[in-house]
Order: structure tokens, then sequence, then C-alpha cells
């Protein structure tokens, strides 16, 4: 899973992190070139994306959510589902690629899916 975590952030233009995460907040395993904590990371955006599923599957009818991005002031998330219960996190810089991201976290998660 390293392998693959480290990968990704050597192809996605300004990704500096990425990580997996159960829906429980726990950090599965995680590649950094930054001193961050991804255990933080994880719990802070499985109980971000865990709230979104909710509200597309509950409330809107939408189905469940097949990625999100969410965009700060000095931070950027990318999260891609990894069967019910686990995603991936690609953590990108203010020069990131977006296109780049969802193509290769896509990618990732199905190698992944297959490990997990």
């Amino acid at each position: 899973m390293l392998a693959h975590l480290t990968q990704l952030v050597k192809d996605v233009d300004g990704a500096w992190a990425a990580a997996i995460g159960g829906l429980d907040g726990l950090l599965i395993e995680g590649h950094s070139i930054t001193d961050t904590d991804l255990n933080l990371l994880i719990a802070e955006h499985a109980g971000l994306l865990v709230a979104a599923g909710t509200a597309y599957t509950q409330t809107l009818n939408a189905g469940q959510p097949r990625e999100l991005y969410l965009r700060g002031e000095r931070l950027s998330v990318y999260l891609q589902p990894i069967r019910a219960e686990y995603f991936l996190l690609l953590a990108l810089d203010a020069r990131s690629n977006l296109g780049q991201a969802r193509l290769y976290g896509r990618e990732a998660a199905r190698k992944l899916e297959q490990t997990l």
C-alpha cells in the first residue's frame, strides 16, 4: 500500500501527502513529504466524508458520493472512497493539478481496493 501512496504523491503535481483512512477516522497507511500529522488529516476528513455521505444518501437521495474535493486557504484535499469503509486522501498545495489528482487518485483507489 505504501508504494501506491508514494507513487501517487510523485505523479500528481502539487501533491504532498497521500493516505488511506477508515470512515472510523483511523489512519491505515500514509506517506507525506512534510511533517504533517496524517492521523489528524484522516480523522477530520473521515467525519466530513461521512457527513457528505449522509446528506447525499438520506437527505438528497443522490446515492453515495464518488469523490469529494475541499479547497481551503492553505490546504486542499481530494477524497476518493475505497469500498464502503475506506477512503483515499490526497493533500494538495496551491499549485496542484486537480485533473491529475482525480485521474491518478481513482487509479490508486482501484489498486488499493484489491489489497484492502
